[in-house]
């Protein structure tokens, strides 16, 4: 190949390579918002916020509590399945999802919300309305992400919005507490879309739409036991006691330092243990809930506390009498949510912040703990956005959410426009 080729060959990739940096994610948002078929859309969405509504009521009277999601999962899915989608499926785990095709010129990219609340079984699940006002528990937290991606699916498909890039619309469990975001861990790690997801999105809270959670506080949780001969309170006084270690580990670790930045926290949440009052117990045990910001302060955190229980029980040891047995330790985690974040220059966040701005609103970025944390871990961009209008009282069970229409329906409309800034309109 001549010089004068390979020469004009370059400056052609070089002017490309400009134009390219030159749509800024502004641009790229304009050109969405600006589109005939998104305002279409974002009509839809207006006639369409009642079915939205009744839809949220009609999925929080499924209830679904930790582990057991399985009847709102069968529910969800077979919405989907009307609502066109293909390969609709329950995975392994039970997470619910169906692929709305695009040409494939784009990434795939994953949205959900998830189908599991804190409340358990038999837990009264009935909506109460008050006007705009709905109240039940999981009626926001986060059953109103489940109706919002149902009312977008239709909304797009009104506009006839055919994207670049498939989207994989989930539904998705174990999202709260002890579910320790097992499903996002089986999306990403075992399912059948493993590393095939580009970008994803997590439909969860109540707001105006300009929060962008980016980054992911991680969390790890344990069930520490001590186990001793225990006996009789008077006849065996002297002996080592489970009780008397835990107690030792306890102030131990609440004399632990963590650093203010990146914000790291620690607490003992459930203790028990023993038979009766005049009982050495023969077990004492503890929950302990460790979190921060920041992948390299979690693990030290673990570090420490781990010195200061195997400290507790050798303390224990040396100064009561091992006649009958000594204190053993036994350590359990019951939870590891992953933490990083997501960069806030990055292409998905500065694409949201573009669209939230398009819509007349500041965003914001906050830290917290969602189904984004395992995509954040394994560094794929992930974001997790509002669901629209207002709530409170998240995991009360006088959890509430406000529709008024008009903060309502901008919410849906913002994340919509958000999802196919990044998907594209063709």
């Amino acid at each position: 190949m001549c010089l004068k080729i390979v020469v004009k060959i370059c400056a052609a990739i070089l002017i490309c390579g400009f134009a390219a940096a030159a749509q800024s994610p502004d641009i790229i948002v304009n050109r969405v918002t600006d589109n005939p078929k998104f305002k279409d859309g974002q009509a839809f969405v207006e006639k369409d916020h009642d079915r939205i509504n009744r839809e949220n009521i009609q999925l929080t009277e499924i209830e679904a509590p930790p582990f057991k999601e399985e009847k709102r999962a069968r529910a969800y899915m077979e919405m989907l399945r009307q609502h066109g989608l293909s390969d609709v499926e329950m995975d392994a785990e039970g997470n619910v999802m169906g692929l709305r095709k695009g040409t494939g010129t784009g990434p795939l990219i994953a949205i959900a919300a998830h189908l599991d609340t804190v409340f358990p079984e038999g837990t009264n699940v009935k909506v109460k309305q008050t006007g705009t006002r709905l109240a039940a528990p999981g009626i926001g937290d986060d059953t109103r992400g489940l109706a919002v991606l149902l009312g977008i699916i239709r909304a797009l498909d009104a506009a006839q919005i055919q994207t670049r890039s498939d989207i994989l619309f989930v539904g998705d469990v174990g999202e709260e507490g002890r579910g320790d975001l097992r499903g996002m861990k089986y999306l990403f790690l075992k399912g059948p879309y493993k590393d095939r997801i580009r970008m994803f999105i997590s439909m969860d809270g109540i707001g105006d739409g300009s929060a962008i959670t980016n980054g992911a506080v991680g969390s790890k949780r344990y069930r520490v036991t001590f186990k001793g001969p225990g006996g009789h309170s008077y006849g065996a006084f002297g002996i080592v006691s489970p009780a008397f270690a835990l107690g030792n580990a306890i102030t131990k670790f609440s004399k632990m330092q963590v650093p203010a930045e990146p914000k790291t926290t620690f607490s003992v949440g459930v203790v028990g243990g023993g038979t009766s009052v005049n009982s050495i117990p023969f077990e004492s045990w503890m929950e302990v809930d460790m979190r921060s910001e920041s992948p390299e302060e979690l693990a030290k955190e673990a570090e420490t506390f781990t010195g200061y229980l195997h400290e507790a029980v050798d303390e224990e040891n040396n100064d009561r009498s091992t006649s009958q047995g000594k204190i053993e330790l036994d350590v359990k985690m019951i939870g590891d949510r992953p933490s990083g974040s997501t960069s806030v220059g990055s292409t998905i966040v500065q694409t949201a912040s573009a669209v939230i701005r398009a819509f007349g609103l500041k965003p914001s970025y906050t830290m917290g703990s969602t189904d984004s944390n395992v995509p954040i871990s394994l560094h794929i961009p992930a974001i997790t956005i509002d669901a629209g209008g207002s709530g409170g009282r998240n995991h009360a069970l006088d959890e509430w959410v406000d529709v008024e229409k008009t903060a309502s329906v901008r919410g849906i409309q913002i994340a919509m426009g958000i999802l196919l800034a990044l998907a594209g309109i063709q």
